[in-house]
């Protein structure tokens, strides 16, 4: 079974109301038990939604409460971020899930890079929150990044 970033196969639940459908992706998941979610209405937040950045640290320092994560009108939201990332870590752990495929620079899903906290569309190295949980219980992570080239080596 493999835990998918909701938004990579389709379901409108981007912060614009869109979504993000890989179908490389899609077309390698077709004859896979997949999990799909979208830590971020887990959390409390609704479809669509103003975008959020982690401000002032990592996703370490946001689980550790050292860094919020604030959306670009200036509101709080690292407490439906939390939630919604400690919700996704109990869906796999209580259905022994332990491959996920997530949305890389998202805040909450990003595997490898993630918005730098300005709003300018800088990246950086780094995890979303969910990412950050789910690497530290073990679970292989994955971006969409990994499929476009095709070398889906490691997700069986």
């Amino acid at each position: 079974m493999i835990l998918v970033s909701a938004c990579l196969i389709g379901v409108d639940c981007k912060y614009n109301g869109g979504n993000n459908k890989n179908d490389k992706l899609i077309n390698y998941l077709k004859d896979k038990n997949i999990v799909p979610v979208c830590p971020e209405q887990l959390g409390g937040l609704c479809t669509p939604r103003i975008p959020a950045e982690i401000v002032g640290g990592s996703a370490d320092d946001v689980i550790n409460g050292k860094a919020k994560v604030i959306n670009k009108e200036g509101l709080d939201v690292t407490k439906e971020f939390l939630k919604g990332a400690y919700e996704t870590l109990k869906i796999c752990r209580n259905l022994g899930i332990n491959k996920a495929i997530l949305k890389e620079k998202s805040p909450s899903c990003g595997s490898n890079q993630v918005y730098d906290g300005s709003f300018k569309s800088n990246l950086i190295d780094g995890y979303g929150i969910t990412a950050a949980l789910l690497i530290k219980d073990g679970i292989d992570l994955k971006s969409e990044k990994y499929f476009e080239g095709g070398e889906e080596n490691g997700l069986k």
